[in-house]
């Protein structure tokens, strides 16, 4: 059981009968372990060069009357488990590199092992619901009318996720939101932390989970009945979905729950004043926050205190994060 950590059978035994006895001299040893005394003297020997044990009698004794008592587990075995550990985590990080390049060489190599394609409906919900019961951050979604597999009313998968903390950023057509029971169920999702928004026309059906693995249902053509999927492992190809899907998002109008409890399509009502408007106005035309006092008659210090609870209100980190999200809900 301590081989782990360097100790054959015969040394485990000795060293557990040691930490029970406290204390034993070489016969003791040698009739508890059923070995000639020259043995235990030899594996003794060992031991006590390793810091396992040490003498316990006085150095003048004779070898046969010496007495041995074991070290702290703690500081000789705790000690080598640590070290053990630190290998291991090493090792495993290394594996997990290799693991990665290994697959994708063999991506390179393989086409079959970045793209496989799901042959059928049953498949193909079975990686909806797999994917997103799997998602650890972010989920993207591009949502088109008429369901081929599974209505967005019966995506529970979703609503799990949300739950414990998944990010979803999904897209809707206008269509899709006309269906009955779309509208609630949306405004269900918003209220537990979607990021919708809505555009007249989607190219795709597609989901993105982690930026990690895609899934894009494929032409279903006239004549069968069956839909396929493609399913997508990195590389160049999902990189190109992920940047189509950023690029719809930054078009697509904010879907929002209305003071009725509704669905509401637009942005939120801007929260700033006209005099901080006109501020906005001119740092996003790049005007410098001395010029922006001189204009306003008012202190660099100000300009620098009102910008700030802009940012706060806006829920940006940087000034162009206030300018991007500025335009995004359409304040100026």
């Amino acid at each position: 059981m301590l081989e782990t950590v360097g100790l054959d059978p015969v040394e485990e035994r000795l060293y557990r009968f040691l930490v029970t006895a406290a204390e034993a001299g070489v016969v003791d040893l040698a009739a508890e372990l059923d070995l000639d005394v020259g043995a235990v003297e030899t594996v003794l020997s060992s031991m006590e060069a390793r810091g396992l044990v040490r003498t316990a009698s006085a150095e003048t004794a004779a070898p046969a009357e010496r007495r041995f008592t074991a070290v702290s587990p703690d500081i000789v075995l705790g000690a080598r488990l640590l070290r053990q550990q630190q290998s291991l985590d090493w090792a495993r990080r290394t594996v997990e590199q290799l693991s990665e390049e290994y697959r994708g060489n063999a991506r390179r190599r393989d086409a079959g092992l970045l793209v496989e394609v799901l042959p059928n409906r049953i498949a193909l919900r079975e990686q909806l619901e797999h994917l997103q019961e799997n998602a650890r951050e972010e989920v993207l979604c591009f949502c088109r009318g008429s369901a081929i597999v599974m209505h967005s009313t019966e995506n529970d998968a979703e609503l799990d996720a949300l739950r414990r903390g998944v990010v979803y950023r999904v897209v809707y057509e206008r269509d899709l939101l006309e269906e009955p029971g779309m509208q609630a169920n949306v405004a269900y999702g918003v209220k537990l932390g979607e990021r919708a928004r809505a555009l007249p026309r989607l190219p795709v059906r597609l989901m993105v989970v982690d930026r990690e693995i895609g899934l894009l249902p494929l032409v279903r053509h006239a004549g069968i009945s069956e839909p396929t999927a493609a399913l997508i492992r990195g590389g160049e190809l999902l990189e190109a979905l992920i940047a189509l899907f950023e690029s719809y998002w930054d078009r697509a109008t904010p879907l929002r729950i209305g003071e009725d409890g509704a669905l509401a399509e637009g942005t939120h009502p801007c929260p700033l004043n006209s005099d901080d408007l006109y501020l906005l106005s001119l740092l996003v035309a790049g005007v410098p926050d001395k010029s922006i006092a001189s204009q306003l008659g008012i202190s660099q210090r100000t300009v620098q205190r009102r910008l700030s609870h802009i940012m706060e209100l806006a829920g940006a980190q940087t000034r162009m994060q206030l300018a991007w999200h500025a335009a995004r809900e359409r304040w100026l």
